[in-house]
């Protein structure tokens, strides 16, 4: 008998996790529109965007690539988060503003999927994923990943570093930040029809935090192909911040002399900043940070500095002063 996954007592609903500003300037919009919650009751949960041609997606023309051998640099002191309960609860705004987005994020079309690289590089170029994912060596890590509504999850991740990625580009000297992009394609996305939100996803990082050893480039979890609820084909992982900052299914990578504005930091600026590093002395202007709820079990545990990666991270930061680094 398949297991029956509950909303835990601890999550936090939507209009606590969704900026207020958001939360309000959406029910606005529905009643001018004269619709309330009773309209959206028959928008099908599974957009019909999806083809035949889809299937023939991004996880089927690399799946010879998986598993990748595990880098055993990257260990863990928790278990693993099974795939079940990691593949089914899941921040996707693109597909909807609650966790339960899996079903709807099949709707991902992931080939083609063509990636920009451009900007103050020396010779812009667009590079299809599988020719890309083909040209670096892949490996398994072992990741925490916290979310900034306090709750976590340890994960298999594969993929390549960052700074991979950055040599391919061969950006200038005068490059101080990498600006990632995602698609915006509200037909095949439904959650990016709702026009209170600055679509499509940005996120951004220093070419310091880009170096750093962590900084992970995802293409697959739990040896295969990243599942699409996940950000497929390609994502950001950035163990040491909240999980905003890891953007999914990315589509453009840009080199800049010019910090970029985040999606969340365009929203609410005040509760989701452009470091977003974790510290559990730091809360949400709405809730604590200082312990966090392991998403398989309900445990509660005290949220580690950095995550957990301060040895590896914390000397990214040491001549910022005046900086909101944790928020």
């Amino acid at each position: 008998m398949p297991a029956i996954h509950r909303r835990p007592r601890w999550a936090i609903s939507e209009n606590q996790a969704t900026p207020e500003t958001v939360f309000e300037n959406r029910r606005a919009i529905l009643k001018g529109l004269g619709l309330g919650a009773g309209a959206l009751a028959g928008i099908p949960l599974l957009p019909s965007y999806a083809t035949a041609e889809a299937a023939r997606d991004a996880a089927a023309l690399t799946a010879d690539l998986y598993p990748a051998e595990r880098n055993e640099r990257y260990e863990v002191d928790r278990e693993l988060t099974p795939e079940d309960i990691s593949g089914t609860y899941n921040n996707f705004y693109e597909f909807g503003s609650h966790k339960q987005i899996a079903r709807a994020a099949q709707s991902l079309v992931t080939h083609p999927w063509d990636i920009e690289i451009d900007g103050m590089v020396e010779a812009p170029m667009r590079i299809a994923f599988e020719d890309l994912v083909r040209r670096v060596s892949l490996e398994e890590r072992l990741y925490r990943h916290r979310c900034v509504e306090a709750w976590s999850m340890t994960v298999p991740w594969t993929g390549f570093p960052l700074s991979a990625l950055v040599a391919l580009a061969k950006p200038s000297a005068s490059a101080r930040y990498i600006r990632f992009e995602t698609f915006n394609e509200p037909k095949m996305a439904s959650g990016q029809k709702q026009v209170w939100y600055p679509w499509p996803y940005v996120e951004g990082v220093t070419m310091e935090e880009a170096a750093n050893d962590l900084a992970f480039m995802v293409t697959g979890v739990y040896g295969k192909p990243l599942a699409k609820q996940f950000g497929a084909p390609v994502r950001l992982a950035l163990p040491w911040k909240y999980g905003f900052k890891s953007i999914k299914s990315i589509r453009r990578v840009s080199f800049t002399d010019k910090r970029p504005t985040s999606f969340w930091e365009q929203i609410a600026g005040n509760e989701y900043g452009f470091w977003a590093n974790v510290n559990p002395e730091v809360p949400h202007p709405r809730w604590s940070q200082a312990e966090e709820r392991i998403l398989h079990t309900g445990e509660s545990v005290p949220t580690q500095l950095y995550n957990g990666y301060a040895e590896e991270v914390a000397g990214l930061y040491a001549d910022l002063t005046g900086e909101t680094l944790f928020r």
